[in-house]
């Protein structure tokens, strides 16, 4: 179902409040959310874009752009900018997606993993439509459209975690409930199809989410034929997109953005360290295992799992969450399990009542890892020609965002330097 209509723009004190009572606010090892207002940010535009749209491809990982797969994406990276990009840790999907939308680290917007446990709201996952669509579990971050919309610019989310709740209040004014089996080209359709209502319903900020290629890595592998035709679908999606800007006579003035939120590495059943081996798994609750484990103790054997658990092992290391490495800016938020281990490259961690049976792919893993960078590509209009951005990191694309609309920004973990290349000459 695709809700439009125009929604209350409404102030995030009482939302902000009610955050705090349950503990889960950025305000926990975040930066302060006052309006962002170093010189980088308040450097203006040339001339702000009527539309920017950012596209999320789902498990593109920075190396595909390089295999000759992507003709559009590619043209769209040489008339622009192209940089890998530096995910967020954890390496997974709804962590990384709203940090994009946030410029906020997932241990400070408060989806710590796609599997949490909150001891006030209990439970979440990606399948879970009561926690997906409650905005407790969001209200820990502002993702940009809520920030837009509070300043009067309409936009408009197909597909995005965060966007089915009412975030601070507030919602999309066009919006979509995610629907896996609705095609790439169905998708673009429906975006553009917005992008043709009159002027005081249309969109300036727009969303594009692809998951084919990060379904098909996990199935297959990143190295699999069903990745690369899946490499080809989605950028042939991209391409009806721009086709489509062009056909209404707006490709000149719209900017589009194209990222990925991690990337993908090759998983074996011989790769895997199973907890059973190391420990009575009745002592322990996973709350997420792959790459990356999320381990809490039983009642009364904290020590027990600590003194199994917590040190470096022949493929994995494990810590409490207060001595997650800082390097990872993991560990603090009151969701972050008791225990964390990361696997090392492409081995997994688990337990064997769930065995891995077959090769795969995976993310999760360190963010400094080469499998593990993410993509962003940048053109359109004011959009400077292969500009060169070193430090580009998952949490700078919302104060660019920020700074394409013309529009405030809380201050975040994202640097506005980091992108000042792309829009300054």
């Amino acid at each position: 179902m695709i809700q439009t209509g125009l929604f209350s723009r409404l102030v995030a004190g009482t939302a902000l409040g009610a955050c705090l009572a349950l503990g889960a606010c950025a305000s926990v090892g975040a930066p302060d959310a006052a309006t962002a207002s170093p010189a980088a940010q308040s450097q203006a535009v040339a001339a702000l874009p009527e539309t920017v749209i950012l596209i999320s491809i789902d498990g593109f990982r920075a190396e595909y752009l390089q295999r000759g797969l992507t003709p559009h994406l590619s043209q769209m990276a040489a008339e622009g900018t192209s940089t890998p990009m530096k995910a967020s840790f954890p390496t997974v999907t709804f962590p990384n997606h709203y940090t994009l939308v946030t410029g906020l680290h997932p241990d400070h917007h408060g989806l710590v993993g796609n599997n949490i446990r909150d001891p006030e709201l209990g439970s979440f996952s990606l399948g879970n439509r009561a926690a997906v669509t409650d905005r407790r579990w969001w209200d820990g971050g502002e993702p940009i459209w809520v920030t837009a919309e509070n300043q009067g610019v309409i936009t408009g989310t197909m597909f995005w975690p965060g966007s089915e709740a009412d975030v601070r209040g507030v919602r999309p004014t066009h919006w979509a409930v995610f629907d896996q089996s609705m095609g790439g080209d169905a998708r673009v359709d429906r975006l553009l199809s917005w992008l043709d209502l009159p002027k005081e319903q249309r969109p300036r900020l727009t969303t594009l989410y692809f998951d084919l290629v990060d379904t098909m890595g996990h199935h297959h592998g990143p190295n699999s034929p069903q990745v690369e035709d899946a490499l080809r679908q989605t950028d042939a999606s991209i391409g009806r997109l721009m086709d489509g800007l062009k056909a209404r006579g707006i490709a000149d003035k719209t900017v589009v953005i194209v990222v990925s939120d991690h990337g993908m590495a090759a998983t074996s059943p011989d790769r895997v360290t199973y907890l059973d081996d190391m420990m009575d798994v009745s002592a322990i609750e996973v709350v997420y295992s792959g790459p990356v484990a999320m381990i809490n103790a039983a009642a009364g054997r904290d020590a027990e799992v600590e003194a199994a658990l917590v040190g470096k092992h022949e493929q994995m290391e494990c810590w409490r969450k207060a001595n997650v490495p800082a390097r990872l800016a993991f560990g603090t938020h009151p969701r972050v399990s008791d225990f964390v281990c990361l696997a090392s490259p492409n081995w997994l961690v688990g337990t064997r009542n769930r065995a891995v049976t077959r090769p795969g792919g995976a993310h999760g893993y360190d963010n400094e890892l080469a499998d593990m960078k993410a993509i962003f590509i940048a053109t359109g209009p004011n959009i400077v020609r292969g500009a060169s951005l070193p430090n580009m990191d998952s949490v700078d694309v919302q104060p660019l965002l920020g700074r394409l609309l013309g529009i405030e920004v809380p201050k975040t973990d994202g640097n506005p330097e980091d992108t000042l290349a792309l829009t300054v000459r």
